[in-house]
């Protein structure tokens, strides 16, 4: 049995994918940081809504409110240290993992997958990425939902990093990561959504007569990869946004104690605020994960394409 060198930039075509990773994450955290900050303080705030706090439009007031009474860097890009630091490693790694798991499941010539085997492969990258990166969405989570003035406010990651482990040891640095795994399931949807999108796509153009070995015409363009990215995101949000909510709930150093674990978050959560409290934040969250999944996706396409291109 004869062994083919698959050609890669770095050496390993699961570093390519990795590196891919870590750029799409930089970029899309560093231009989208102030709606991830507005989404957590939603998922946090446990009033109802009423006529003096209407669903609609508070987005736009709370960016209002934060610029005008915290500033733009200390307000709005408050807790950009660990979202950047978090997202980077996190896609860098789901890349890497995904990849690598991917391979592992292969076992046709061609390297196709069903969609059954994108979803495992995704939750179990999901999974290991998740373990490694909750303590720096800990940290995010307490940095966005406190001011820069809050007293005993952390005052940056590392900081963060130290005194969470001092004051709360390892429990602290997992809080919330019962509900974090469960939220793999969201990454499991939404990359067998895209992937299958992408094969269904490629398998019409082949049928158009265009060949399956030419890398150049089966690229598929950037609004192809805008489209399935965004579709995916969307589906995959909607199904699975509660997660979020409990996650912050239980992260935030606020309100951490009012809850004995994800079941009792849960309870409390529809007894005091209905249905609607599980999907608080969910405006901000879509405005972002769109234009934020769209330029994730386009970098890493696009660095995974330069790579190809100057592999070795």
């Amino acid at each position: 049995m004869t062994t083919t060198h698959t050609p890669s930039f770095t050496g390993s075509p699961h570093t390519d994918q990795a590196l891919a990773g870590f750029g799409a994450g930089m970029v899309s955290t560093a231009l989208l940081h102030p709606l991830d900050l507005i989404k957590i303080r939603f998922q946090v705030d446990s009033a109802r809504y009423s006529e003096k706090r209407p669903v609609i439009g508070g987005t736009i007031r709370s960016f209002k409110a934060i610029v005008t009474d915290e500033g733009v860097w200390r307000g709005l890009y408050r807790g950009v240290t660990p979202n950047m630091a978090g997202a980077t490693i996190s896609w860098g790694f789901y890349f890497g993992w995904y990849s690598l798991i991917k391979k592992y499941m292969t076992k046709d010539e061609q390297g196709k997958l069903s969609a059954v085997q994108h979803l495992t492969a995704s939750a179990e990258a999901g999974a290991l990425t998740a373990l490694m990166a909750n303590p720096l969405w800990v940290i995010k989570t307490r940095m966005c939902t406190t001011k820069y003035n809050t007293p005993d406010a952390y005052n940056g990651l590392f900081d963060g990093l130290k005194r969470l482990y001092m004051e709360e040891g390892v429990r602290g640095l997992y809080r919330g990561i019962v509900p974090a795994l469960f939220g793999v399931s969201h990454g499991a949807i939404q990359f067998m959504a895209y992937e299958e999108m992408k094969k269904k796509r490629n398998e019409l153009r082949q049928a158009k007569g265009i060949s399956a070995s030419d890398e150049h015409n089966t690229q598929l363009s950037q609004t192809e990869y805008i489209v399935m990215a965004a579709a995916s995101k969307v589906t995959a949000s909607v199904i699975t946004y509660p997660y979020q909510v409990l996650k912050s709930r239980l992260q935030n150093h606020a309100t951490s104690e009012t809850y004995t674990g994800v079941i009792d978050c849960g309870k409390k959560i529809y007894k005091a605020e209905g249905y609607i409290g599980f999907y608080k934040g969910l405006s901000p969250n879509i405005i972002r994960v769109l234009p934020g999944t769209c330029i994730t996706f386009l970098v890493y396409e696009n660095l995974t394409q330069y790579f190809k291109n100057h592999a070795s």
